[in-house]
């Protein structure tokens, strides 16, 4: 009898889901520092950047419980929340746990910004390029997708993207008091 690929299916979508959804987030962040939009305001970037990663945090969540829940690789509870421990490609599911686990961090750091500091929330904040890049990684080292070019094609569209909207940020002035009022 063959097994049911309902939860593989179900892991592979929902973590090319997660993928997306922070890819946007960054997306949403890098829109807001260097706003090549200005019609949009700010309070809605920041809402929609923070709403895109509760999103992408949720995607991952289903992501760990359905490779839980199915019988393709066998893993056990400490493979999604130890790096290292998946029996499966254990180095590149490790990058992809420690994303997680510091996007949920970089998230929480939402709520702890007036405690924390605006210059130490900002500091942690720059660590969503680093975990942009672990879960760039680890889908492209552990996704068993990768090879198709529909997927491939997802991961160097966001890297492309991200790329772009780091080099505008990098490249265009910031927001001075008289830049505010012109625009």
């Amino acid at each position: 009898m063959k097994a049911d690929p309902t939860f593989w299916i179900l892991a592979r979508a929902s973590g090319l889901t997660a993928y997306a959804l922070l890819t946007a987030s960054v997306l949403a962040g890098l829109v807001l520092k260097s706003r090549p939009f200005r019609a949009l305001k700010p309070a809605a970037i920041t809402d929609t950047h923070r709403f895109l990663a509760l999103l992408g945090l949720g995607a991952i969540a289903l992501h760990g419980a359905t490779l839980l829940l199915d019988r393709t690789i066998h893993l056990r509870p400490m493979a999604v929340l130890v790096p290292g421990a998946s029996p499966y490609r254990p180095v590149p599911v490790g990058i992809g746990v420690l994303a997680a686990e510091l996007m949920l961090v970089v998230y929480a750091s939402f709520a702890l910004r007036r405690r924390i500091g605006m210059k130490n929330w900002r500091r942690l904040h720059w660590a969503t390029y680093a975990i942009f890049g672990a879960a760039t990684v680890h889908g492209l080292a552990s996704g068993t997708d990768t090879a198709q070019s529909w997927a491939f094609g997802i991961y160097l569209a966001a890297v492309g993207s991200v790329a772009g909207a780091t080099a505008w940020r990098a490249l265009t002035p910031p927001l001075t008091p008289q830049r505010r009022t012109a625009s």
